[in-house]
């Protein structure tokens, strides 16, 4: 039924969406708030991305994803497992029907060189019209880009802080992991883990970037199994929201909790109102092949450095797993393969849409 513009089109729009729930400024169906879905729900694909052979090693693993999609294209990094040590690599494709198939490159073979890397994130950083990798190589290092399509133009590694901070180090520490780097308009954020319940996080303003880090500081603490590694984090788009994921442990396997804030120098509190507010897990995930949900990222469409996701969009996260059938004692043989969970109806996240 249509009406027409007027005094008495508006009441009777006024009147309506009252009745029904509805707002006249967006023109969406808004749930009662007693009502909202307060838990996440996902459905798991097979896995999507395996090893595939090198000629100087054994790959036993690929793990630690980091994804975008430009330009209709996916790009996806990663760490890989083999019998030389850890590594990172660099595979694209136009569908996920395709990701089998397509190759994977190794990025030792680029001026970022051999060495212990792993667990990277990509984003582009508009200021500098640069794609950053960031990893680890026992402390947070960089390579830039200026094509991302290219796994032979990343840079060679840089260390973003020129000393290690007193609270990473004993007696206050036990080391640092999994670095994030994500930025309002004003200053870049750099989080991290330590598999010691800490999630910490240090800061620079957006002109020095990638420099000028410091102030590192603890903004979660708690067990080690409740608080382990592979921290990711978010802002919704459209909203002043942002939401951070934390990796861990169970007797059931990994899983991801979720907490939100305010700001990204703000206090972090619970988003789910699930059991140890979770985020996927063996629990809430349909389908799943894996012993747990482990170390991954959101899949975006935007890639820049505020690393933003459309609450209006399905949820979809890339993940790593591992087949609960095959038992190792050598944790890099553990076979791990990438695989991606869709949410499933409305969840907390999509409650923001606007």
């Amino acid at each position: 039924m249509k009406f027409r513009r007027g005094l008495l089109g508006a009441a009777v729009m006024a009147i309506l969406a009252v009745l029904a729930g509805c707002s006249t400024t967006t023109g969406r169906t808004a749930e009662p708030a007693a009502t909202k879905a307060t838990a996440f729900h996902w459905t798991a694909s097979a896995p999507l991305i395996a090893p595939q052979p090198e000629p100087d090693q054994t790959i036993y693993a690929v793990k630690d994803p980091s994804i975008v999609h430009v330009n209709g294209k996916f790009h996806v990094f990663m760490t890989t497992a083999g019998s030389a040590g850890w590594g990172l690599a660099y595979t694209s494709f136009d569908k996920w029907s395709d990701a089998a198939s397509a190759k994977i490159v190794p990025l030792a073979k680029s001026p970022m060189g051999p060495g212990y890397r792993a667990a990277p994130q990509v984003f582009y950083f508009a200021p500098q019209k640069t794609w950053y990798l960031v990893y680890q190589g026992g402390d947070p290092l960089y390579s830039t880009s200026k094509d991302i399509g290219d796994p032979m133009s990343w840079s060679a590694p840089k260390p973003f802080f020129p000393v290690v901070p007193d609270i990473v180090k004993p007696p206050q520490g036990g080391g640092w992991l999994d670095f994030w780097v994500i930025c309002d308009d004003k200053k870049c954020y750099l989080f991290n883990t330590d598999d010691h319940g800490r999630l910490l996080r240090s800061e620079t303003d957006i002109a020095q970037f990638p420099n000028g880090f410091h102030n590192t500081v603890a903004v979660l603490t708690g067990k080690t199994e409740d608080l382990f590694e592979a921290s990711n984090t978010y802002k919704i788009a459209n909203t002043n929201t942002y939401i951070t994921l934390v990796e861990a442990m169970s007797p059931q396997g990994r899983y991801f909790r979720i907490w939100k804030s305010n700001g990204l120098d703000g206090k972090w509190e619970p988003f789910s109102s699930a059991p140890m507010n979770t985020f996927a897990g063996r629990d809430n995930v349909d389908g799943l092949w894996s012993d747990g949900i482990s170390h991954g990222e959101m899949i975006r469409e935007n890639a820049d450095q505020t690393m933003t996701i459309d609450p209006c969009r399905p949820l979809e996260y890339l993940f790593q797993g591992n087949n609960p059938a095959v038992h190792v004692d050598d944790y890099i043989k553990l076979p791990y393969r990438l695989s991606v969970i869709t949410a499933k109806g409305d969840n907390p996240v999509s409650a923001l849409c606007r």
